[in-house]
């Protein structure tokens, strides 16, 4: 067993727990950390997007209550089942792009310079999304959107195919622009990661299986492992923080991010990997 191996697989697993739901690109920061770690290659990329399922178990945790309520009220609810139809709805957008798009995106578009890049111009959007007054929000919860609210945050989501935007940025800061309010947004973000996320780990699994033996297993229960319990502390934070604060100190920290990872990379201090 290779420990340095499995220690690189646990900060890996924790870099995508912290980062995943929070409007900063878990995808951004993997890359950057695998470059740094030199955990890199076509195996890389599939632990990278395998360990998002141990981040979204934590949010299954966290939502269990109205998970649970919305299979069990499933059959007979009107409310239940147009929850569950939204979800689907703003699941649709990501997979039909993703199937066509998908394999180019990565060839061409996972580099460092790219990911701080879209640090940077996604640091504006956010910071001009929260200057925006909040009493103008015209869907105060998630039970309140309509099928093209849910579509409208669904296509908002496939600009997360960009490494470097973020999903939960986009979905999140998405839905406020909107007009969802941030807790509808930020529950909807939750609630939409679970298909999304659980479905292109699969389907990134399925897909590239031949690059895979059980010899690997470790790797990756490792990294599922520290994936969920940062995840779990990341999203049960995230939800208080919300109830009283912006999101303008994420903006800030992207913007001081990208332009660290832009001056490494153009000085040479630091040999950033694609």
């Amino acid at each position: 067993m290779d420990t340095v191996l499995l220690v690189k697989a646990a900060i890996m697993g924790i870099v995508e727990g912290l980062t995943e739901f929070l409007p900063i690109s878990s995808t951004g920061h993997l890359i950057l950390a695998g470059s740094l770690l030199d955990f890199v290659g076509a195996k890389a990329k599939v632990f990278e997007i395998a360990i998002q399922t141990g981040a979204i178990l934590a949010v299954v945790i966290v939502y269990w209550q109205k998970i649970r309520a919305t299979l069990v009220a499933l059959p007979s609810s009107r409310q239940a089942q147009r929850f569950a139809g939204n979800v689907a709805v703003g699941f649709a957008p990501a997979v039909v792009l993703g199937l066509l798009a998908g394999k180019a995106i990565k060839a061409h578009l996972f580099t460092p310079q790219v990911v701080a890049t879209t640090f940077i111009l996604g640091a504006f959007v956010i910071l001009w999304a929260e200057s925006r007054p909040q009493s103008a929000a015209r869907v105060q919860s998630v039970d309140d959107m309509t099928p093209l609210d849910a579509l409208k945050v669904g296509l908002v989501q496939c600009l997360a195919m960009i490494p470097g935007t973020s999903r939960s940025g986009a979905t999140i800061i998405g839905g406020m622009l909107l007009g969802l309010s941030r807790k509808a947004a930020t529950d909807f973000s939750f609630f939409l990661a679970i298909p999304t996320l659980i479905g292109a780990g699969i389907y990134s699994l399925y897909k590239e299986r031949a690059l895979l033996s059980w010899a690997d297993a470790p790797m990756f229960g490792v990294g599922l492992l520290f994936s969920f319990i940062s995840a779990w502390v990341c999203v049960r934070w995230l939800l208080r923080y919300i109830a009283s604060h912006s999101f303008v100190p994420f903006a800030w920290y992207r913007i001081a991010f990208g332009v660290i990872v832009l001056l490494t990379w153009w000085t040479g201090a630091v040999v950033w990997q694609d």
